[in-house]
């Protein structure tokens, strides 16, 4: 780790050298984050040989349902549902790189493809987001860092509680890999997202402190956690408040819950979050409401179910950031844009606007 001089700021308090513009957006109005890209990709029914094209048509595993190898062999249906969510009003389009990490792609036996999935996850958005950019509704590209398949705290082997199947070094590795090339890709923001371990997004984290020291880069950071029950507490044991406290020393520009119980069932956690985490803003994107497989998007609840849910959030003053996430799609996007754009931001508390009023300029 780099020692601060007297001539240089330490990493976290430098301002930000992409994306800079977003926190003044964000005291302006509740900005916009893209839905599901699962959902939307579902609706291209694409086959196994779609998947692979021609270069992995000898591949020995099959790769259906790998949607992070698609921007190397279906970028066009990558770079559609893009333009789709930009044109419903997205702000931020999350790059489709969720599983694009060694560690996720391992599954597949395409390790070595992560860095030219997130390079080219990242350039496809990039192109999407310069095509509807105007001074007045600039739009950024928030690179996507899922949660990967494994866990660094919770034992696969109930009959052994030590025991582990990935590494803290490991997923760091990972990630930096990950997060190397969504910067080269041209990343506005990094989200760090669908948190179910915080021992994983740790790794995520110090990956990043470590990118930003050795390119001198210094991207807004998005941390989104997922509560999977109604005990409200994230899979590896924490309550929401534990689990800020434990990131908070990333000085996030959001902290937020995404994904799991939907919108109504997050509603307290949310309300949670936006009262302890004073100095940070806060975001939103829940699941279409409960799974169904009876319906289109897989999920219950219709653009004008979710656009209400989170209305009602804004109304609270709960949003800084709404979107969606599993579920919904570009008419949800349309629908939680209109809704919640009749109210104002969440309010940082008092005497917190000082830390993040400098990032941006």
């Amino acid at each position: 780790m780099l020692t601060p001089s007297k001539t240089t700021l330490p990493v976290e308090r430098r301002p930000y050298t992409r994306g800079a513009q977003l926190p003044e957006i964000m005291r302006q109005r509740i900005v916009i984050l893209d839905g599901a890209m699962g959902t939307m990709i579902q609706r291209y029914k694409l086959t196994e040989a779609d998947y692979r094209g021609s270069r992995f048509l000898e591949h020995h595993k099959d790769l259906k349902g790998n949607n992070e190898l698609l921007q190397l062999t279906k970028p066009e249906v990558i770079s559609e549902i893009h333009e789709q969510y930009l044109a419903a009003g997205a702000d931020l389009i999350e790059t489709n790189t969720f599983g694009a990490t060694t560690v996720a792609q391992d599954d597949y036996d395409l390790p070595e493809l992560a860095r030219e999935m997130n390079l080219e996850g990242a350039r496809l958005a990039r192109l999407a987001c310069d095509k509807y950019s105007t001074p007045d509704k600039p739009r950024f590209v928030a690179g996507a860092i899922g949660p990967t398949p494994k866990t660094a705290s919770i034992s696969p082997d109930v009959n052994d509680p030590a025991a582990r199947n990935v590494s803290f070094d490991t997923l760091r590795q990972a990630y930096y890999e990950q997060a190397e090339a969504l910067l080269e890709g041209g990343s506005d923001v990094f989200l760090v997202e669908t948190i179910f371990d915080t021992l994983n997004a740790k790794a995520a984290i110090f990956a990043l402190d470590e990118l930003f020291e050795n390119t001198g880069e210094r991207l807004p950071i998005i941390i989104s956690g997922t509560v999977t029950d109604a005990s409200g507490r994230i899979l590896s044991g924490q309550t929401v408040g534990a689990f800020w406290h434990s990131v908070r020393h990333a000085h996030p520009l959001a902290i937020g819950l995404n994904c799991a119980l939907g919108a109504a069932l997050m509603r307290p956690y949310i309300e949670e979050l936006t009262k302890i985490a004073g100095d940070t803003f806060v975001s939103c994107y829940p699941n279409a409401g409960l799974p169904n497989p009876m319906s289109d998007t897989g999920f219950d609840e219709t653009p004008e179910i979710t656009g209400g849910l989170l209305e009602d959030f804004a109304k609270a003053g709960f949003l800084n950031i709404a979107g969606g996430c599993c579920g919904t799609t570009p008419q949800h996007i349309a629908a939680i844009a209109k809704r919640v754009g009749q109210y104002k931001p969440r309010c940082l508390h008092e005497g917190a606007t000082g830390f993040l009023s400098g990032l941006g300029r």
